[in-house]
Formats: C-alpha cells, sequence, structure tokens
C-alpha cells in the first residue's frame, strides 16, 4: 500500500470470514429445544456435541470448593493478582447518579441501575480460559449485579465438569452458580431458563461460531455484548521496532486458533523482512507450532506495507483491531491519534498478553472491525442509564406552550391535550 491508499480500505485488508448467518440455522433448532424441553434438551445436547452424559448441569458447590483447594499455588497466586488490578480498573468505571436542573423546578435526573442478572460464557476447547471468569465476573460485580451464574462447557476428561481451574477461578471470585454447559446451548440456556437455571437478563463472554450465531438469534429476548469472532491483533510499528518482541506478540495471538488474525502494518521493509525472518523459528519452537502456521498463513494475516506513520493510522483505524500494539518512536502520541481498537498497547513493554491476563484492562472486546462502533466489556456494559423527570406545576407551565406547538407540528395533538389539561388556558391561536 505505498503511494496512495485506496478508498475502499476496510475490503481490502486481511480479515477472517465469519459466516455467523450460516451458523443461524444450525443454532435455531438447538435453541428452540431448549426454549421448549428445558434441562432435559440441554443434557441430551451435551451428550451430542461434548460427549459427556450429564445428571445436571448445576456444578456441585463441593466441586467448586474441591477445585480451589487443589489449584496449584502459583496459578492461585496469578490469579488473586488478576482479580485485584481487574477490579482497581473496573471499580473506577463506576458511574455516578448525575441531576441537571433544566429550568427553576425542573429536573432531570440519570440513576444507572445495573441490569438484574446475567449469564457469563466461559470458552472451552483448544485452551483453558480462567482469565475469561475474571473478565466476565469483576465487571459485573463491580456493576452491582445482584445474581450471575457462569457456563463453560463440560469436559469429559473431568467427569463432564468444566475444567478444574474455570471452577477455582470461580470460587475465587465467590461465585456459586456456574454450569456445566457449552456452545449454542447454554446461551439458550440463559436466555430461557430451564428447571435447573433461571433467565437471565444479558449474556456476555467470548464463545466459537455457534455461541455468537446464539446471541444474534436470541438478542431482544436477552441483552448481549457483543457476537465475538476470532481473535486479531494488529501492530503498528516503524524501523524503531524489535523484531523479536514483534514476531512474539503475533505468535501469541495466533496461537488461539488456526483462524485467528495476525496483521502487521509497518512503514519499514526492513522490519518486515526481519520479521518474516524471525517467525519460523520462533513458531517452531513453541507448543502449537501447527496452529499458529496455519493462522499466519492464513489470508487474515500479513503484512501491510505504508508510506508514513500518518497512512499507517489510517490502515489500523480502518482495520478497528481488536488488540492494537504501538511500536514506534512516540508510541504513546501516536497511540493517542488511534481512533478504532478494542485495547491498545503502547510501546516495548505492554504487549497483548499482558492485557490478557494482568494489566488489569478487560480482554473481551469487539473483533471483526466492530471496534469502529463498539467498546470491550466493562462496568458500563451492566449499566442502564434511566432518566428520572420531575417538574413542579410552574417548570410544566413554562414548557406547555412549546410542547403544545411541536406537537401540533408533529400532527399529534393529543400530546398537546395532556399539558394543556393540567391548566385551565388554551395555546393561542
Amino acid at each position: 500500500m505505498r503511494g496512495s491508499l485506496p478508498e475502499d480500505l476496510r475490503d481490502v485488508l486481511p480479515r477472517a470470514e465469519l459466516d455467523v448467518e450460516a451458523a443461524l440455522e444450525k443454532v435455531r433448532p438447538i435453541c428452540d429445544d431448549v426454549r421448549h424441553r428445558g434441562a432435559a434438551a440441554v443434557r441430551e445436547l451435551t451428550a451430542r456435541f461434548d460427549g459427556v452424559e450429564i445428571a445436571s448441569a448445576r456444578v456441585p458447590a463441593e466441586a467448586l470448593k474441591g477445585a480451589l483447594a487443589e489449584l496449584d499455588p502459583r496459578v492461585r497466586a496469578a490469579l488473586e493478582e488478576s482479580i485485584r488490578r481487574a477490579r482497581l480498573v473496573h471499580r473506577d468505571q463506576r458511574r455516578a447518579d448525575v441531576t441537571t436542573e433544566v429550568v427553576p423546578g425542573g429536573t432531570v435526573t440519570e440513576r444507572w441501575v445495573p441490569v438484574d442478572r446475567v449469564g457469563l460464557y466461559v470458552p472451552g476447547g483448544r485452551a483453558v480460559y480462567p482469565s475469561s471468569v475474571v473478565m466476565n465476573v469483576v465487571p459485573a460485580q463491580e456493576a452491582g449485579v445482584g445474581s450471575l451464574a457462569v457456563a463453560s462447557p463440560a469436559q469429559k476428561e473431568f467427569g463432564g465438569l468444566p475444567h478444574p481451574t474455570i471452577l477455582a477461578a470461580c470460587a475465587l471470585l465467590g461465585v456459586e452458580e456456574v454450569y456445566s454447559v457449552g456452545g449454542a446451548q447454554a446461551v439458550a440456556m440463559f436466555a430461557y431458563g430451564t428447571e435447573d437455571c433461571a433467565p437471565v437478563t444479558m449474556v456476555t463472554g467470548p464463545g466459537n461460531i455457534y455461541v455468537a450465531a446464539a446471541k444474534r438469534l436470541l438478542k431482544g429476548v436477552i441483552g448481549i455484548d457483543s457476537e465475538a469472532g476470532p481473535t486479531e491483533i494488529a501492530i503498528l510499528a516503524d524501523e524503531t521496532a524489535d523484531p523479536v518482541h514483534v514476531a512474539a506478540d503475533l505468535i501469541s495471538q495466533a496461537e488461539h486458533d488456526t483462524i485467528a488474525a495476525a496483521v502487521l502494518v509497518t512503514t519499514s521493509a526492513e522490519l518486515a523482512d526481519a520479521v518474516e525472518k524471525e517467525l519460523p523459528g520462533q513458531v517452531s519452537a513453541t507448543k502449537h507450532s501447527g496452529r499458529i502456521t496455519e493462522a499466519l498463513s492464513g489470508k487474515q494475516s500479513g503484512i501491510v506495507l505504508v508510506s508514513s506513520i500518518d497512512d499507517g493510522l489510517k490502515v489500523v483505524d480502518a482495520y478497528a483491531a481488536e488488540h492494537l500494539e504501538i511500536h514506534t518512536a512516540g508510541a504513546a502520541a501516536v497511540a493517542a491519534r488511534v481512533r478504532n481498537a478494542g485495547a491498545i498497547f503502547v510501546g516495548t513493554y505492554a504487549p497483548v498478553s499482558l492485557g490478557d491476563y494482568l494489566a488489569g484492562s478487560n480482554h473481551v472486546l469487539p473483533t471483526g472491525g466492530c471496534a469502529c462502533h463498539s467498546s470491550g466489556l466493562s462496568v458500563q456494559s451492566f449499566l442502564r442509564g434511566i432518566h428520572v423527570v420531575d417538574y413542579s406545576r410552574d417548570a410544566l407551565a413554562g414548557a406547555a406552550a412549546h410542547v403544545s406547538v411541536l406537537a401540533d407540528a408533529e400532527d399529534l395533538p393529543a400530546h398537546g391535550a395532556a399539558i394543556r389539561a393540567r391548566f385551565d388556558w388554551r395555546v393561542p391561536e
């Protein structure tokens, strides 16, 4: 992309394909089955998709306590520090009620009220994600949500329970309501409720394409945070960047999935060449080299050469990455110019891996370019702003004529009549 940038910039950049529409037709009968047959459907679907027979989806309290008791002390210490840092950041996101006096005797107060009950989804499969327990639960708790439940897929090797590290993370956070359910059936269980699980008002958390499709299908029955797609990292770098660090960070996100996206945007052809030479050695030395190689060689990944940092900023804003790293001279100033990203990581010592676990930020972030209009999970995700209007008789009288005129202009005369009914007068002809 040296030279002038194409007008259809967003369309020509690498991007993973995620056909949620096609998945909708697969999840529709699953969700309908859970709606009509409840817990029996959840058990049968768990047997079909996870290969596990469960007597009940609810995880016993003893299993949560046992998982915490048996947790590796080093993992426990790391999770406790992750929780501590996440609480610091998310506690500062709390909103205060604000009252505005519009006119004497007329006020509007914005009250911030948490949703009543949330279902938090934690993926299982290629990896274990206790960090996702932290990232979902902490903002919900800090928002003041009164009732929350976690669902994570049943694991055959753990007797039909979620991975014990997931259970231990729930126990550390004081979550007592946990379910051995994954996929679309977990979203449907939360949305419609079953004999085991009361319905929720909102579902959050990342998942595979079937979780994303179920969220889209049931949006309206429940509120959702987003339709999370494959993870993605973009790195904006210049000649000052270290190719070893850049390669390592691209690999770190490609490790998640064969369709994970890793994109380098750089002004330096020399850096691009150095990163390409660095990648094979680092990939071969890591555990999931096959998965990473497929992700890095897929059409969703690549290197984009640009003429200037200004053009690089245009590219990364068009891409609107879930994770964006800045490896340039004056990285903080460059980061301040970014408009579209789920989270921005500034300089050499703030890699995405830090944000995944311990930065204090949230790692449940918009994917697929949705960062141009959506935010990551936060306390705000679980709050609703409610306007409370309180006007005295005199304050209403001062607005009455204007309301009547505007109501008539919109051909809604009963609106004006509702105002005039409170007073013994008419709007002058």
